[in-house]
């Protein structure tokens, strides 16, 4: 029986909210920025606030002016010092900025080469464009390594301990795969998985897992009249050296045969939440085992959700919810 999510909190952000930020312990992060009069500004880049609250209550403990805006590109979390580490574009180009934990003071900023999807941990800060992946020192705000190889372009980045595992295609066999490097010298570790897939929408990387959710056609592919576009979800052990079979693979249904179904998906402690519309499904990710469904209110509006520990971060436009889900 499909049941409503418990919220925790919901709250109303002052201006548009578009980037998110949950880790396993410590505050939530809403970043966002107000909108021109009218929606049009002087430059590609709207100055951005960042505001932190209670993971618990949603109080808010401070929101501050942030040297990181709105634009391409965005990536938050905490530093090894008392910091909050926030990645993404700036009037001056991309930039890494740190503000301390307790009062989001201003503590340093430097630029650092632009990038499409970033993942903050508390000792290294990976970001990925198409041309390459780089490892960025968090608190000291220094990039250490960079990776590039001829014949690769890089998508989606996961992280697993001391392992990131990138998304990649292989132009020449116009095909997707995954690479792993070693997240302190950004060494190329193996090919994790070939590139035999399509189009590889999304993964999401956790303790011993590592799931894709997979396309049936690569962008631009022909389509066939009456041709519904299939979604896959495929499981993989990332303890393996290189992965070998799948540990389950399911499609997701599509009763649409016109549209990619909406689908996104976040992993956590073992658990798989596939979010559908406003349905959110927790699957068993070793096994695939459904373990029920959820309605979130707002989750087919949302801007961004992630889960962890417990607790689903949901922003719409201009609000913030947290909500209890199975841990």
């Amino acid at each position: 029986m499909t049941r409503t999510a418990r919220r925790r909190w919901v709250t109303d952000f002052k201006g548009e909210i578009d980037g998110i930020a949950l880790g396993s312990t410590g505050p939530v992060f809403l970043h966002g920025y107000d909108p021109p009069a009218g929606g049009k500004w002087i430059d590609n880049v709207i100055p951005g606030k960042l505001a932190a609250l209670d993971r618990n209550t949603g109080e808010v403990a401070w929101i501050s002016p942030c040297e990181v805006g709105y634009g391409r590109g965005f990536g938050s979390g905490l530093g090894s010092e008392d910091d909050v580490v926030v990645l993404g574009p700036s009037l001056k180009g991309h930039r890494i900025a740190r503000m301390k934990l307790s009062s989001g003071e201003l503590i340093g900023a430097r630029e650092i080469e632009p990038f499409d999807q970033a993942i903050v941990r508390g000792d290294m800060s990976v970001t990925v464009t198409p041309g390459r992946v780089a490892g960025i020192m968090t608190s000291p705000m220094i990039e250490v390594w960079s990776y590039a190889r001829d014949g690769e372009r890089y998508h989606i980045l996961g992280r697993e301990d001391s392992h990131v595992f990138v998304v990649y295609t292989n132009p020449n066999l116009k095909r997707q795969g995954v690479v792993r490097l070693d997240v302190d010298s950004g060494d190329f570790e193996n090919a994790f998985l070939e590139p035999e897939f399509p189009v590889i929408h999304n993964m999401v990387v956790d303790t011993g897992l590592v799931i894709l959710l997979i396309g049936n056609r690569a962008p631009g592919a022909y389509r066939r009249p009456g041709a519904a576009e299939k979604l896959t979800l495929v499981a993989y052990s990332s303890r393996e050296r290189v992965a070998g079979g799948p540990l389950w693979r399911e499609e997701v249904a599509n009763e649409s045969h016109d549209e990619l179904p909406d689908v996104s998906i976040s992993l956590d402690s073992g658990k798989l939440y596939i979010a559908r519309g406003a349905l959110l499904e927790v699957r068993d990710g070793l096994t695939g085992r459904s373990l029920g469904d959820l309605t979130m209110p707002g989750l087919d509006e949302r801007i961004a959700w992630h889960v962890s520990q417990g607790a689903g971060l949901l922003a719409e436009e201009t609000r913030a919810t947290v909500f209890e889900l199975p841990a």
